[in-house]
């Protein structure tokens, strides 16, 4: 078997406050989501991850989105929908004070739900979406393994009751 070529994962930090060690969670969950989603990887490949605010997000939203708020994640592909992973295929992007306080209010880590973001957002470059029940369905799915696979609980668990 031909090894997997490498996929470059830039992380840029526009804001301060990010712990030191998420630039290595954000990899990590890049990866586990590229494993757990298994695209065909036809080449190198390059995602950025950008560490931002709640008002840069809130600008990024309102210009890309229509929607003058903040939001935890925001993910621009640049590839088609479950098309060969290879060159550049989008950014993410997530404001720390939104994760912060939805960390709080769904007593998670902040670790555990900046990791499950970055995979959200992973899942979104590849092609997922959760625009009807039935994609919102398969994508929770998918997070839910990829995420066991990293020793976190299921953040969908709670929905349920």
């Amino acid at each position: 078997m031909p090894p997997i070529p490498p996929l470059e994962i830039a992380v840029i930090r526009n804001a301060d406050g990010w712990p030191d060690d998420f630039d290595a969670l954000a990899e990590r969950a890049v990866l586990a989501a590229l494993a757990g989603a298994k695209p065909k990887v036809t080449g190198a490949a390059e995602v950025s991850i950008l560490l931002t605010d709640d008002a840069e997000q809130r600008e990024l939203n309102s210009q890309w989105r229509g929607k003058d708020s903040s939001t935890n994640v925001l993910s621009f592909p640049q590839i088609e929908p479950f098309e060969p992973v290879i060159g550049l295929l989008g950014d993410i992007t997530l404001a720390r004070e939104t994760l912060e306080r939805e960390a709080a209010e769904l007593d998670k880590s902040l670790q555990d739900h900046f990791t499950h973001l970055v995979v959200h957002g992973f899942l979104h470059i590849l092609g997922y979406d959760h625009l009807d029940e039935d994609e919102a369905l398969e994508m929770e799915r998918l997070e839910t393994h990829i995420l066991a696979g990293l020793g976190i609980a299921d953040p969908y668990a709670d929905e349920a009751s």
